[in-house]
């Protein structure tokens, strides 16, 4: 009985016992969303029917989060589920429970597309849209943020870039 209760306690976790990046990640998504929004862990927390302690475990990755409670944590706070694992560190996702207990020989087979640029995300899924947006919204003076607007319109149609600006300075020395 010793032995299920020891495999149960380290599901999930790494073989030195501690919580998984991965588990860390997802958590650290949800707290950084939450807090765009203003919420306290007691708000969000009474809005999906849990202690702020219990959402306060996923926060921190010490409780893994189910398929089902990300769905509703993702419908609370207004995400797609893929959101929770944005800009995820290869290391990081490298480090699933099922690499732990394969031979160092066979994890090398896992990952067969690292090689293979990442897929752009939509960048209106991206936390530094919603930051970016959430800030611009936040600015009491309107025609300041408008001008702010009209800035960054005018910077992403720019064609040159800060290497070649850089290289212009150098020649006119």
């Amino acid at each position: 009985m010793t032995t299920q209760k020891s495999k149960k306690a380290s599901r999930g976790r790494t073989p030195s016992g501690q919580p998984n990046p991965i588990d860390i990640h997802v958590g650290n998504r949800i707290r950084l969303r939450r807090n765009v929004l203003g919420w306290s862990q007691e708000k969000m927390a009474e809005m999906l029917g849990l202690t702020f302690q219990q959402l306060q475990k996923y926060e921190r990755g010490n409780n893994r989060v189910s398929a089902s409670r990300l769905w509703d944590i993702g419908n609370i706070l207004n995400v797609p589920i893929g959101f929770f694992f944005e800009d995820m560190d290869k290391s990081v996702s490298s480090q699933s429970p099922r690499t732990f207990s394969m031979p160092a020989s066979d994890t090398d087979t896992l990952y067969l597309h690292e090689d293979t640029p990442e897929i752009e995300l939509d960048p209106m899924k991206k936390q530094e849209t919603l930051e970016l947006v959430n800030s611009y919204y936040k600015i009491n003076n309107r025609k300041a943020a408008h001008l702010l607007l009209e800035l960054a319109i005018t910077m992403s149609k720019s064609n040159f870039s800060q290497k070649t600006q850089d290289e212009e300075d150098d020649e006119d020395e």
